[in-house]
């Protein structure tokens, strides 16, 4: 440690920033990790629902794969462009000033991160204790004190060390993909018995109803939200190592990987299931085990369960990031964007996550705020590709590393709005509600952080707090 001249504050002569430990395996295994959660295990009964046939089902399957794929590209550009941790939030920012940036943050971490890692979270634990109470709805109590309790210890292991909160992402990836090819592989014997009437052309697209666009709008809606985390990579850009060359690697890699994974899934289900016994299923795969694997039924649970453990964790490690990031940028207190001296994780940042997802545990009603958040979502995706194309016009000269051709981000941009349009016409409440949810960031940004001087009025308390936790070598303030 130094003294800097005329400063009676103390600092470190090598600036201390987040560890670039993430490599191409890595960087695959939290794009992986983060798509392949509960989606794979829920969506289906959804898409079969609002597409009309188990051939359509398929179709949007693949179709919303490709479309995430589109996504991927275009943030791989800005992820490279603009290469600072955040995602979203951060070419948000820097492309259409604050207050764009902060409502995305805003309602990120006020509702949508929480509520999601809350679901998740609830998910593991019932599925864990459904084999403990298995001709019965797991207690309330139980659910949400597992659910609490695995939260903590996964925010204790990402505050302690980035290498070892990557390595469970690493390991729980390549289990929850094990789980998968489980059900394929039990599927494709099933194929190749002679079980595969439902999928047979004139059997798959038989419909009883012709589907309404806005059914079809949902349809994808159910399987984008199968695919959402494929974002998540962007989040910690500033922790891959050479993320020039492996963020965009991962994408070719993990994006189709998880379409083909997740349309042979669903194939080995409609090999084993009529479309009638999937949409009277609770649990989808739980149904396949008991069908398929007698005894055995025990397994998929399980492997449900460790699904979910490897999705918490991917969801603490990237959106603890956002928070960081927009405490950098001055959006969120000046405390989320301290990292430990030693371990260099952003600990305050994990304990805002950690603690606001065990309050929306204790609420509740989580799979309402689910619906009410996805428009937000896909909202903020359309945003940020918008953005792109905004910063190729007034940047024109600007080195881009990776440079994707226009095609990409306007057939997206087009997809998007007509996604979003039929969404608002067949579910306006909920979409609504959403919007609401995000616009109450405005008069916090223009009290909070617009207004500089009340901002600094109020924080000074705050600030000499940060200063004396710096000065003990414990948090150090990124600028």
């Amino acid at each position: 440690m130094e003294e800097h001249s005329g400063s009676t504050r103390r600092k470190d002569p090598e600036r201390v920033t987040l560890k670039k430990e993430i490599g191409l395996l890595s960087a695959c295994t939290i794009i992986i990790g983060n798509i392949i959660g509960s989606g794979i295990f829920i969506s289906p009964k959804g898409v079969l629902e609002h597409s009309g046939s188990v051939g359509f089902a398929l179709v949007i399957w693949v179709l919303g794969g490709c479309i995430a794929t589109l996504g991927s590209l275009c943030y791989a550009e800005l992820g490279v462009t603009i290469p600072k941790s955040g995602g979203d939030y951060s070419y948000v920012t820097e492309i259409f000033g604050g207050l764009m940036g902060f409502l995305l943050l805003w309602s990120a971490v006020i509702i949508m991160y929480p509520t999601t890692l809350a679901v998740i979270a609830l998910t593991f634990s019932s599925y864990i204790l459904q084999p403990v109470f298995p001709n019965c709805v797991p207690p309330y109590m139980a659910t949400r004190m597992l659910s609490a309790i695995c939260v903590l210890l996964l925010t204790w292991v990402n505050c302690s060390s980035v290498r070892m909160a990557t390595r469970i992402q690493d390991i729980f990836t390549v289990g929850k993909l094990m789980a998968l090819g489980l059900i394929i592989v039990v599927g494709l014997i099933q194929v190749f018995h002679g079980n595969y009437e439902a999928l047979t052309p004139h059997v798959a697209f038989a419909m009883d109803r012709i589907p309404s666009v806005g059914q079809i709008a949902l349809a994808f809606l159910q399987a984008s939200f199968a695919f959402s985390g494929w974002n998540f990579l962007n989040y910690v850009t500033e922790e891959v190592v050479n993320p020039r060359r492996n963020l965009p690697r991962a994408i070719y890699i993990s994006i189709p990987l998880v379409t083909i994974v997740y349309t042979l899934t669903n194939i080995a289900y409609f090999s084993s299931m009529s479309p009638e016994e999937l949409l009277s299923s609770n649990a989808v795969a739980v149904t396949f085990g008991e069908k398929l694997l007698g005894t055995f039924s025990v397994v998929m649970p399980i492997s449900v369960a460790l699904s979910t453990f490897g999705g918490i964790n991917g969801y603490l490690f990237t959106s603890s990031r956002l928070c960081f990031s927009g405490a950098r940028e001055g959006h969120l207190p000046s405390l989320l964007a301290m990292i430990h001296y030693k371990n260099r994780t952003p600990i305050p940042a994990l304990l805002v996550c950690c603690t606001a997802t065990i309050v929306i545990l204790c609420i509740g009603e989580t799979h309402n705020l689910i619906n009410y958040v996805s428009f937000i979502n896909y909202l903020s995706y359309g945003v940020t590709i918008a953005g792109l194309l905004h910063y190729r016009w007034r940047k024109p000269n600007l080195y881009r590393p990776i440079k994707v051709s226009l095609v990409v981000p306007v057939c997206y941009l087009m997809f998007w709005a007509l996604l979003l349009g039929f969404s608002l016409h067949s579910e306006p409440v909920v979409c609504g509600v959403g919007l609401v949810i995000m616009l109450t960031g405005v008069p916090v940004y223009f009290l909070g952080v617009h207004w500089k001087e009340k901002h600094m009025t109020g924080m000074s308390f705050l600030n000499c707090f940060l200063l004396t936790l710096e000065d003990s070598n414990m948090l150090v303030i990124l600028h």
